[in-house]
C-alpha cells in the first residue's frame, strides 16, 4: 500500500514522540508563509511542507522530483483527512479525548525549562562519576510541621553543628543525648559510607557535592528534617560488578568457639577451591546463603551503596573475571568473593536517556519547574494582590473550621468576591474564584495555621493557572508543536477511515473479494510445482522397500510403520506440494525437471545423498505446471491487492471531487 507516512495504517504519527524539531531551512520571512498547496479550501505554507517533508525524508537526497512524489502523496493523505473531518469523524468523543490524551504527553517538553533539565543530567551524570563518604546529624522535622515546630528544629539542628563547629568529636555529638535523631546512629555514628548521585534525596545529595572534604555543610532541610553533614572523603565511581559468594553465616552474641569454627569452615572451602574443586558444587553445598546457592553464589549486579562495605571492598579489588577472593569478614559472617563480570561508569551518551528518566522522577525536576514558572511570570506581566489575599486571610481567621473538609469558607459579600486577585497577561482571576478553588480541593496539613495555608494553596493555585494560560498557547508560541499535534489529530483520522474504506472493508467485503480474484485470476499463480513422496532411508535395502511399496499401491504411513518395526526406525516420509524454495529435496526435483532428467515413466523415482548418509528417496508424482491459486490458497495476497485497488479508487474518487492547486516553483526552491 502507498500511503503518506512511512508506515502501514499511518501508525508513525501515532509514535508518542517527545523530542522537539528543529526549525526548517533558512528562508525569508516571506516565503515561509508563502502558499505551496492549496486542497479545496485548505492552504498549505512551504514553511510547514518543508517542516513535514524533511521529518520523513531525513536522510535522503531533496530534489525536485522526490519532492514532487512526496507531494502526490501529501495530496492524498490531505484529502483523506478533509473526508474524514467531513463526515465528523473529528467531532466524536472518543476521538477527541484520543487526541486530547496525546495532547497532554507531548506538551510536557514544552512546560518545563528544557535548558535547566540538560544541565541537571549533565550534573548528574558528572556526580556518577564520582563517589562520596560523608556523616549526618538530623532533626526530624515533617514537611507538614508549623512554622514554631519548624524553628525549634532547626535550632537544635544549628546547637548541634555549633557543637562541632567548636571542636567536639562529630561521631560524639551525632550520639550524644538530643544529638541526630536517625535510627541508624546507633550503630553507624552518622557514618552513611559511599554514595553517588540518586542515592541520597537531591537537597542532601547537592550539599554532599558541593561540601569540601573536612568540611562542614550548612544545614540543609530535606522532607525528614534539617541535616548538616561532614564529607569525609571523594573517589572516582567504581562502576558495577556481577559476583558470586559462598559464605559460611555467623550470628550476633555467637561465642569465639563459633567464630574460630566458622573461620576455619570458609578456610577449608578456599583450599578446596584451590585444589580444583569448581565453584558452583561448593557454592552449592556448602555455602549458608540459602538465596543464592542454588545459583552457584551468583549475586545481582551491584555499584555502591549496595553491599555492605567490606563486601564491596572485596569484590571491587579483584581485577579480572573470574578471580577469587581470599576469605574475608563482615558483619553477616565469612564470605569469598568470585568477579564474574565488570561494567565501568557508562559514557554520557549511553547514560543520557536513563539519566533523564531519573532526573523527570527526582525531586529536582521541580527545579526545572520552579524556574519555567518564573520566566511565565516574567513573560505574562504576573501579579498577584497581596492585599486581596490578606483580606481572605482575615475572613477566614474569623472562621474556626472554614478549611476543613465540608465546611466551605462562609459567603463572601459580592464586592469582595469581585476583587482581582490574580493577572496574567490579559487575563484576570478574581477573590472568588480563588475561593471556589478552597471550597473544592483537599488542605492537608490543617494544623499549619490559615495563613500559611492560604499562601500555599494561592501558590498552587496560581502555578496552575499560569501553566494552562501557556498551555492553551502552545500551538501559536511553537510552529513545531502546532504541526505535531496536527499530524496526530490527522494520523487519528486517516487511519480510523482508512481502516473503514480499505483495510476493513478489504477482510470483511466477501463477495467483493471473491468477484476482485475472479477478475486478476492470473494475477495469483503458482509457480511451477512438483508433487512428491520424500523417503529418508537408512542403506539400500530400505530404498529398496519403499520403493516396491511404491509401486505396488501401499498404504504408506502403513508401510513405513510396520517396516520400521521390523527393522528398527530406518525410514521417515513426508509428503507434499512444493514450489522452489519449500524444500531442499523438492528444489533438487525442480531443478532436474528444469533438465529433462526425470523419468517419464511411472513410478518416477529420483535418489539423493543426504548429508549424514543416508539417501533420499524421491517419488515424483507429478511436475504441476505454472497455475492459478484458488482464493483460499492466496486470500492474502487477495486481501492486500484488494486493498491497493480500494485505495485507488477511494484516491480517484476525492481527487476528482476536489481540487488541489501545486506551486511547483515555490517547491522545486527547497532541492538542494
Amino acid at each position: 500500500m502507498n500511503h503518506f507516512y512511512n508506515c502501514a495504517a499511518a501508525l508513525a504519527v501515532l509514535m508518542v514522540w517527545t523530542g522537539v524539531l528543529p526549525t526548517s531551512l533558512a528562508q525569508t520571512e516571506a516565503s515561509t508563509t508563502e502558499t505551496v498547496l492549496t486542497v479545496g479550501d485548505e492552504s498549505i505554507s512551504i514553511a510547514d511542507f518543508e517542516h513535514i517533508f524533511l521529518k520523513n525524508n531525513r536522510d535522503s537526497a531533496i530534489t525536485a522530483a522526490a519532492l514532487d512524489e512526496y507531494m502526490e502523496l501529501f495530496i492524498n493523505f490531505k484529502l483523506k483527512v478533509q473526508a474524514a473531518e467531513s463526515l465528523g469523524m473529528d467531532t466524536v468523543e472518543t476521538f477527541q479525548k484520543e487526541l486530547a490524551g496525546y495532547r497532554t504527553q507531548l506538551a510536557r517538553p514544552y512546560l518545563t525549562n528544557n535548558e535547566l533539565l540538560e544541565e541537571l543530567v549533565q550534573q548528574a551524570f558528572d556526580r556518577k562519576q564520582e563517589e562520596v563518604r560523608a556523616r549526618h546529624i538530623l532533626i526530624s522535622c515533617s514537611a507538614d510541621a508549623t512554622a514554631a515546630d519548624t524553628l525549634k528544629a532547626w535550632k537544635r539542628a544549628d546547637a548541634l553543628r555549633k557543637r562541632v563547629r567548636n571542636g567536639e568529636d562529630f561521631e560524639s555529638v551525632a550520639r550524644s543525648k538530643a544529638g541526630s535523631e536517625d535510627p541508624s546512629v546507633r550503630d553507624n555514628g552518622g557514618d552513611l559510607g559511599w554514595f553517588t548521585a540518586f542515592q541520597m534525596v537531591y537537597p542532601f545529595e547537592e550539599a554532599a557535592f558541593t561540601t569540601p572534604v573536612g568540611e562542614l555543610s550548612s544545614i540543609v532541610r530535606t522532607r525528614y528534617g534539617y541535616h548538616f553533614l561532614e564529607v569525609t572523603d571523594r573517589r572516582p565511581a567504581r562502576g558495577e560488578i556481577r559476583a558470586a559468594h559462598i559464605m559460611i553465616r555467623t550470628k550476633d552474641g555467637a561465642d569465639d568457639a563459633v567464630l574460630a569454627a566458622s573461620e576455619t569452615r570458609i578456610g577449608q572451602i578456599y583450599d578446596l577451591l584451590g585444589q580444583g574443586i569448581p565453584w558452583e558444587e561448593l557454592a552449592m553445598k556448602m555455602s549458608e546463603d540459602a538465596s543464592t546457592s542454588s545459583k552457584g553464589g551468583e549475586l545481582p549486579w551491584f555499584g555502591t551503596g549496595k553491599m555492605v562495605e567490606a563486601f564491596e571492598n572485596a569484590a571491587f579489588a579483584l581485577s579480572s573475571d573470574e578471580q577469587i577472593s581470599a576469605p574475608f569478614q563482615t558483619s553477616y559472617g565469612w564470605h569469598i568473593v568470585k568477579r564474574l563480570e565488570y561494567k565501568a561508569p557508562a559514557t554520557f551518551e549511553a547514560s543520557k536517556r536513563e539519566l533523564q528518566k531519573k532526573v523527570s522522577r527526582d525531586s529536582r525536576s521541580e527545579l526545572t519547574r520552579s524556574s519555567f514558572l518564573e520566566n511565565l511570570k516574567t513573560e505574562y506581566g504576573y501579579r498577584a494582590n497581596a492585599t486581596v489575599l490578606k483580606t481572605l486571610k482575615r475572613i477566614t481567621a474569623k472562621q474556626d473550621s472554614a478549611l476543613y473538609p465540608g465546611h466551605p469558607i462562609a459567603e463572601l459579600r459580592a464586592q469582595d468576591k469581585a476583587k482581582i486577585i490574580l493577572t496574567i497577561a490579559d487575563e484576570t482571576a478574581t477573590l472568588g474564584d480563588f475561593v471556589n478553588y478552597l471550597n473544592i480541593v483537599k488542605v492537608r496539613n490543617l494544623k499549619a495555621g490559615v495563613n500559611s495555608i492560604i499562601d500555599e494553596q494561592f501558590a498552587r493555585w496560581s502555578d496552575k493557572l499560569l501553566l494552562n494560560y501557556e498551555d492553551v498557547r502552545l500551538e501559536s508560541k511553537h510552529d513545531d508543536f502546532r504541526l505535531l499535534m496536527e499530524e496526530y489529530h490527522d494520523g487519528i483520522l486517516l487511519f480510523e477511515l482508512t481502516d473503514e474504506k480499505v483495510w476493513s472493508r478489504a477482510v470483511k467485503d466477501t463477495a467483493g473479494l471473491e468477484d476482485f480474484h475472479a477478475a486478476h485470476t492470473m494475477d495469483f499463480m503458482w509457480d511451477t510445482r512438483v508433487d512428491i513422496d520424500l523417503f529418508t532411508c537408512a542403506g539400500s535395502k530400505a530404498v529398496k522397500a519403499a520403493q516396491k511399496a511404491i509401486k505396488k499401491e501401499k498404504d504408506i504411513l502403513t508401510f513405513q510403520r510396520d517396516y520400521n518395526t521390523e527393522e528398527g526406525n530406518v525410514i521417515t516420509w513426508s509428503e507434499g506440494v512444493f514450489s522452489q524454495g519449500d524444500n531442499t529435496w523438492a528444489d533438487r526435483v525442480l531443478e532436474d525437471a528444469r533438465a529433462g532428467v526425470i523419468p517419464t515413466k511411472s513410478p518416477a523415482f529420483m535418489t539423493y545423498e543426504g548429508g549424514g548418509g543416508e539417501t533420499v528417496l524421491v517419488h515424483v508424482k507429478t511436475v504441476r505446471s505454472p497455475e492459478p491459486k484458488t482464493l483460499a490458497e492466496s486470500r492474502g495476497q487477495v486481501i492486500a491487492a484488494y486493498q491497493d485497488f480500494l485505495e485507488t479508487a477511494w484516491i480517484d474518487s476525492l481527487r476528482s471531487a476536489t481540487a488541489s492547486k501545486v506551486n511547483r516553483a515555490l517547491l522545486h526552491s527547497l532541492a538542494d
